[in-house]
């Protein structure tokens, strides 16, 4: 009986260190945290889906006339299930350092905003501000590792007869790692080189991230306070906020793929010159490919918004509260 006593004793004694950790952790912290392991849990689960994504809106000889599901396939006859997430390690190194910048960002400035612009108002102008610019925060700091991520995901381990024509009349570097292509890359340009189509990515994810905040607070503001915690709710407001954000912002996002592995491609592939910019690119690519493929795997990247910005949001929102992290209003 005292033994019992003794272990409950133990057991709330240790409850209590717990709750007086976190109390010494500081809010953004807390807040980075959160971003990170919502970050993570978002993007492992749609793996398969962003490297078919990548697929299509960069290897258009390959894959380019085939749908989701035979992309998916095809896939999996070449690498095997274990390449449906390669480049996924480089993916989720990306994204909790990403999402842990965006989210924390995201509140540091939507507090300064409030506290020294307040002609603003209190409305979703703010969060439109806030998200654009922790969206660019974040891009700026974690760029090279979407870089590494994209020229992992573009190699395919293809034995047919197109592939190998095109690998004999332009070698292509074959990379091992993360680290390895940090090596590869840098080597080729400098540091510079790290940060090709960083421009095309900034121009598309200032609006984007500014959108998704700015849908999704927007929203969640008109409904009643009883169901503002709802899992429904958020899937229904990030889904909102993502598949309109993703339409107006997504041809800079095939801009940013493209310049970012056009190196590793035969010159000329797609019958054009080199993209060296934004509008030079966008323009290039629907002269020599069409407009459509400014639009190359769109319909999968609303396939998997929707599970993407659930989870994340939920996570995130759930983090939150065990994080115990405050209400902004505090």
């Amino acid at each position: 009986m005292g033994s019992s006593s003794q272990g409950s004793a133990a057991v709330a004694a240790a409850a209590q260190v717990d709750l007086c950790a976190l109390d010494f952790i500081p809010v953004f912290a807390k807040e980075m945290i959160a971003g990170g392991v919502a970050g993570a849990f978002s993007k492992t689960a749609i793996a398969p889906l962003e490297r078919v994504k990548i697929l299509l809106q960069t290897r258009t000889s390959e894959f380019g006339s085939l749908g989701v599901l035979k992309s998916l396939k095809k896939l999996r006859q070449h690498d095997g299930v274990k390449g449906f997430y390669k480049g996924n390690g480089a993916s989720v190194l990306r994204i909790v350092p990403y999402a842990a910048l965006h989210f924390m960002a995201y509140e540091r400035y939507r507090c300064w905003i409030l506290n020294n612009c307040p002609s603003l108002g209190t409305g979703p102008l703010v969060d439109l501000l806030a998200g654009s610019a922790s969206g660019g925060t974040a891009v700026l700091c974690t760029y090279p590792l979407d870089l590494a991520r994209t020229k992992l995901a573009f190699q395919v381990n293809s034995s047919d007869q197109l592939s190998s024509a095109l690998k004999r009349a332009s070698p292509q570097p074959t990379y091992g790692g993360i680290m390895d292509v940090f090596r590869g890359v840098y080597s080729e340009g400098g540091l510079r080189a790290l940060y090709r189509g960083v421009g095309p990515t900034l121009m598309g994810i200032l609006p984007y991230a500014g959108l998704k905040f700015y849908i999704y607070e927007g929203l969640k503001t008109h409904v009643p306070e009883d169901y503002k915690n709802s899992v429904t709710l958020k899937l229904s407001c990030g889904a909102a906020a993502g598949l309109f954000g993703q339409t107006l912002t997504y041809p800079l996002d095939v801009v940013r793929r493209q310049m970012q592995v056009q190196n590793q491609q035969q010159h000329g592939q797609f019958g054009g010159p080199r993209i060296t910019g934004t509008f030079q690119g966008l323009m290039a690519i629907k002269q020599t490919q069409g407009w459509r493929q400014l639009f190359a795997g769109l319909s999968l990247n609303y396939i998997k918004v929707v599970p993407s910005v659930a989870i994340g949001f939920t996570a995130y929102d759930t983090m939150k509260h065990l994080l115990k992290i405050p209400p902004r209003e505090k």
